[in-house]
């Protein structure tokens, strides 16, 4: 009995409230910095402290900046604030017009009026603390006539940031290194869908028997996997009906020939002789054919090897047989293979290259992450328009590439079928001058 399967939200729910939720969490952490940091309080300056800086006293608190500017210097300032100068001057006891008091625009201070009273003083600080008299607060300068053109300016020392907002920036980064782990999280468990259809398509790339996937998660990646697995199956069915029928019909065929072989028993002699090298001719191509559709249809023995090791013993058996053949040195390579379909793939590509090139240099080496084996000769190439043709089953060359040395034509169609079945690839490209060189690459 099948368990029932266990319901879940489905995504586009699942996204929905992250979304909801991060916008939940950006208005906590505000409405948490407005109502649990205290409020911050605009820097006081009585007219005494700045009406005695602009007399050429030291700013003993070290609050002010004190500088000596020309009048148009000092005039470009901002907005004048005509209610402001009027109380400094009565300060200082001098002229209006010797006194000159802006707010940069636009001003960054709280209120309107920069100038507040003593009892507005005390409503913004503690009861009873507030200094005496009255007070500017904000962004301001004050300047002070001299003589001639020159004027004694005052301005609150400007920071690159103050207490209020160095708690905030604290309390955002707490928030953010907190909320971290769990975005994460939540990140990777909504992700996970995909990255199991990345690894289902790479196993169906490999082997299209590999294991379907499984039928769990939210609702549309349910349904989504089971589509996969029916295209997965469909696809494993129709390789299978192909490689049935084109067994079956090389099957069939040795049975006419047999019949075939009985009767030449009664032809003249050089007729016979002929009709039996055609008939040898096509025994070889039916074994060819139904071992290269048996090797399809077998699944792959995978295994622990070292490919490097496996190359040199392909390379050392043709070179046993007379062929001229050779191997890069290099370090030890392990792989997870088939190691039969491996050296058949090997054996396919070096052959091709001994044939047809007259001798075969070897390379195995790793390069991004993939390992590479080159296959060189220098033989006179192939046609750049037929480089992926001539994978195709039973496709052969004109001129040296014939019957008579090149096979079947089965050889590279097998080699690309052994390498994709492993998840790599083989590919032909045409060297400078001349000469071939056949590429294996597989997954490191």
């Amino acid at each position: 009995m099948i368990a029932p399967r266990r319901r879940t939200a489905p995504l586009f729910l699942r996204i929905f409230l992250v979304m909801i939720a991060a916008v939940a969490g950006v208005q906590l952490v505000t409405t948490a910095l407005i109502f649990l940091l205290p409020a911050p309080v605009p820097k006081l300056f009585t007219l005494p402290q700045v009406g005695a800086a602009l007399t050429g006293k030291a700013d003993e608190a070290g609050e002010l900046r004190i500088e000596v500017l020309d009048a148009q210097t000092a005039s470009a300032r901002g907005r004048r604030l005509g209610f402001v100068e009027q109380r400094l001057a009565e300060e200082l006891k001098v002229p209006e017009s010797h006194v000159r008091v802006w707010r940069p625009l636009p001003a960054p201070i709280i209120m309107d009026l920069p100038l507040l009273s003593p009892m507005r003083v005390r409503r913004l600080v503690s009861a009873g603390e507030g200094p005496n008299g009255h007070v500017i607060f904000g962004d301001f300068s004050a300047s002070l006539w001299l003589r001639g053109h020159e004027w004694r300016t005052v301005a609150p020392l400007s920071r690159s940031i103050n207490f209020w907002q160095q708690r905030a920036l604290f309390w955002i980064l707490a928030t953010v290194l907190a909320a971290a782990p769990v975005a994460w999280w939540l990140a990777r468990k909504l992700a996970q869908p995909i990255a199991l259809f990345a690894q289902a398509a790479e196993r169906l790339g490999r082997d299209p028997r590999a294991e379907p996937m499984p039928l769990t998660g939210p609702p549309e990646i349910v349904e989504a996997a089971a589509s996969f697995n029916e295209m997965q199956a469909r696809l494993a069915r129709y390789v299978d009906d192909r490689s049935l029928l084109m067994a079956a019909i090389a099957h069939d065929l040795r049975t006419p020939l047999m019949r075939l072989s009985l009767r030449l028993d009664a032809m003249p002699e050089p007729q016979r002789t002929a009709a039996e090298g055609d008939i040898l001719d096509m025994k070889e191509m039916i074994t060819v054919v139904l071992g290269f559709l048996r090797d399809l249809a077998q699944p792959a023995k995978r295994q622990k090897l070292d490919l490097r090791a496996l190359t040199e013993s392909v390379v050392d058996g043709f070179v046993d047989h007379g062929a001229i053949a050779s191997l890069a040195p290099g370090e030890p390579i392990a792989i997870e293979g088939d190691p039969a379909a491996l050296k058949a793939l090997l054996s396919n590509i070096i052959d091709n290259a001994i044939s047809y090139g007259g001798a075969a240099q070897v390379t195995l080496h790793r390069q991004d992450g993939e390992i590479v084996i080159d296959v060189e000769d220098e033989g006179p190439g192939i046609p750049e328009d037929r480089l992926n043709k001539v994978f195709e089953p039973f496709f052969r060359l004109e001129g040296s590439r014939n019957r008579e040395t090149g096979g079947m034509g089965l050889g590279l169609a097998s080699a690309r079928a052994v390498a994709r079945a492993h998840g790599g690839d083989v590919k032909l490209v045409n060297r400078v001058p001349s000469g071939l060189c056949a590429t294996v690459t597989l997954p490191a």
